[in-house]
Parts: C-alpha cells; sequence; structure tokens
C-alpha cells in the first residue's frame, strides 16, 4: 500500500491527469495528494475530490515524499532553480515528465544525490493506458519499484536507458497521433464502403484496440495473428498486398525516422 505524500508542481493537462489517475486507481487517496498551478480554477475538479491545491510550490514539496515535475519545458529550470533548497535527499524522490529535461539538467540543480527519475508517458495516461518510460539516477531498487508502480496505475512502464528516451518520445508520445491517422483513415475507408461516419469509426477504434489486445495479453508477434486472418486468395491478403505494393510499411517507418531526426536537430 503507498503511505507517501505526492506532490505534483504543475496542476496542467498533464499534471492533472496524472493526479486523476491516481485517485481512479486508488494508488493515492485524495489527502495523499497535493497539486501546484497559479490559476487554482482550472484544479476545481481535484479540489472538490479533496485533493490539496495551491499555488505554492515550495510548500507542497516540503510536505510531501515524491514530486513531480510537470512544468513546461521552458520555465523548469528556473523554477527548480528558486526551490532547490526545499528538496530533502534523505526523503524527496522526484520524477520529472518535462519534454527535452535530461537528468543532468535535474542534477545540476537538484542532485544531493537524491533519487531523480524522468518520465516520458503519452496522452492515453488520461485514461490510464499511457505507456512510461522510465530512467532515473541514484535511485535504489525500492524506489524503482516504487516509480514503476506508480506509472503502472496510469497504464503499463517501462524502464530503459536514457539514451533511448528521444525514441521514446516518438514510438510512444507521436505513435499516439499515428495510431490515430491509421484509424482516422480506416473511417474514411469504411465510409467509402458504406457505413455512415460514426459506426464506420466505432468498428476502426475498437478493431485497433483488440488487436493491440491480441498482442498485449497473447505475448505475441503481430505476424502470427496477421496469418490467422490472411487464407488463401482471401480478401485479408489481396488488402494488404495492396497497402504494401502503395508503401503502407515503409511510409510508417519513414515517418517514424524523420519524427526521430526532427527530435535530434
Amino acid at each position: 500500500m503507498n503511505t507517501k505524500k505526492i506532490a505534483i508542481i504543475g496542476g496542467g493537462n498533464l499534471g492533472a491527469a496524472i493526479a486523476e489517475g491516481l485517485l481512479k486507481s486508488g494508488f493515492a487517496t485524495p489527502q495523499q495528494i497535493t497539486v501546484t498551478r497559479r490559476n487554482l480554477s482550472r484544479l476545481q475538479a481535484l479540489k472538490d475530490q479533496g485533493v490539496t491545491v495551491t499555488d505554492n510550490n515550495k510548500a507542497a514539496i516540503e510536505t510531501s515524499d515524491v514530486i513531480i515535475v510537470a512544468l513546461k519545458p521552458y520555465n523548469v529550470m528556473e523554477v527548480l532553480e528558486g526551490l532547490k533548497n526545499s528538496f530533502d535527499p534523505k526523503k524527496h524522490i522526484v520524477i520529472s515528465v518535462v519534454t527535452g529535461i535530461f537528468l543532468k539538467d535535474l542534477t545540476s540543480i537538484i542532485d544531493h544525490g537524491m533519487a531523480i527519475f524522468r518520465a516520458m508517458p503519452n496522452t492515453a495516461i488520461a485514461i490510464q493506458e499511457s505507456v512510461t518510460c522510465l530512467c532515473q539516477s541514484n535511485a535504489t531498487e525500492s524506489q524503482n519499484q516504487y516509480v514503476t508502480e506508480l506509472f503502472n496505475q496510469l497504464g503499463i512502464s517501462i524502464i530503459i536507458d536514457e539514451k533511448l528516451m528521444d525514441a521514446a518520445t516518438v514510438l510512444g508520445a507521436c505513435g499516439i497521433a499515428y495510431a490515430l491517422r491509421f484509424i482516422r483513415a480506416a473511417t474514411q475507408g469504411g465510409i467509402e464502403i458504406g457505413f455512415d461516419a460514426k459506426t464506420a469509426n466505432l468498428i476502426a477504434a475498437q478493431t485497433v484496440k483488440g488487436a493491440a489486445e491480441l498482442l498485449l495479453k497473447g505475448n505475441r508477434h503481430p505476424e502470427e495473428e496477421i496469418d490467422k486472418v490472411t487464407t488463401p486468395k482471401g480478401c485479408t491478403i489481396v488488402g494488404l498486398n495492396e497497402m504494401e505494393h502503395r508503401g503502407f510499411s515503409s511510409s510508417l517507418i519513414r515517418g517514424i525516422g524523420a519524427s526521430y531526426n526532427k527530435i535530434l536537430s
């Protein structure tokens, strides 16, 4: 059972979604969570559930055990510089969910030998279906387990080397958009062959969800499941081959590569 108090510094869309997910999963009670933001009216829904909301980052940090930093990339270093004396290496675990901020950036301000994590979730965290990639500095095994369990409440979590964080951003975070574009295209195809837009979208979305669950729950390779529905001279293989002739797989691979190169540039 989680007994730690959690402060989320930055109650924007991501910070608020994390708080909601931790509450819905039962990982933390409202009394264990503090969320900070300048405009507190945006946190009214959390406040109504019993969560402490405040614009005082210093007090939130000093009264909590786990600090989730969910600030904007452009001001995170400045804000942390002003708060660095509030962190206690004997007490705190720090988790940054800020895109583009490296562990070395964080440790340059708030090191003190403290456990510091970097987390890369995606927007499905809002419905507790994110894949969150994690890396860390100075963490013990028990701290690793705690942070992994925390993000498992919001989907699944995977510990990776920090050098793969940019790749994780593309595959996991940008990947949401790639998957949605596939669903949108499938919906348009469904309309062309006779469905209304709402029904086509529902069929396409649920089909993608089912395909993903087959892989996740069965621990199978995609080709294993593809083989089950591609009968000789059947309509599935004809459609797949036409897509491949038009560059379906290669276009997706090239798109992932283009996104990755953009991050590196």
